[in-house]
């Protein structure tokens, strides 16, 4: 399947408030990166963050180093509108994680909400983890955000793969030691409830 279109039609027929993963604040996101990386001049990376409203939230924390990756070029524009003159503060990567041409040793933070569980080939989890060990800085963090093991099997018409704690690690290697973890029940605007597991794993 043809993973660019395919998010560029969401984005473009759908409305971004009533998709399943929307969020009107990014909250557990925050809290974690604030909590481990609470030096506002970290440069971080939010993969898959499209639409989201975390760079949002990371300017209104103070965070002066923020990239947002997405495959859709039109999520991107969605995020670039609703920033107006702020955008100008945000290095925006239209590409697919797997591939996107990142600095070596770019990022002290990576942060995903909800890429990482569409992967759900062993060849493409090996790439996007080749990119995170090439761009995340030693002592960075790699903050990864997938469905729980009591969470959806399908998301946007989708398989997905569903994690534990132990499971996701174990995806990234021993270059990466699990600092904390943390649930979320997501409730979508449709009104339904999805369970979230955060990991965050520290780069030794």
């Amino acid at each position: 399947m043809d993973q660019k279109k395919h998010w560029e039609t969401i984005y473009r027929t759908k409305d971004v408030h009533t998709v399943s993963w929307f969020q009107p604040e990014a909250r557990e996101s925050l809290d974690l990166i604030t909590r481990f990386a609470p030096d506002r001049s970290a440069p971080i990376i939010d993969v898959g963050g499209g639409a989201s409203v975390l760079a949002d939230d990371l300017l209104a924390a103070a965070y002066n180093d923020v990239t947002v990756l997405d495959v859709s070029e039109t999520a991107l524009e969605i995020s670039r509108q609703r920033l107006g003159d702020a955008a100008a503060r945000v290095k925006w990567i239209a590409a697919d994680v797997r591939y996107a041409p990142l600095g070596d040793r770019a990022y002290t933070v990576w942060h995903d909400r909800a890429v990482f569980h569409f992967l759900t080939k062993p060849a493409d989890r090996q790439a996007y983890v080749a990119q995170v060990q090439r761009t995340v800085r030693p002592s960075g963090y790699v903050l990864v955000a997938t469905f729980a093991e009591d969470g959806p099997a399908t998301c946007s018409g989708l398989p997905v793969v569903r994690y534990s704690a132990e499971s996701l690690h174990s995806e990234f290697g021993l270059s990466f030691r699990v600092v904390t973890s943390a649930h979320e029940d997501h409730h979508t605007p449709a009104g339904r409830e999805q369970s979230f597991l955060y990991c965050l794993c520290r780069r030794e």
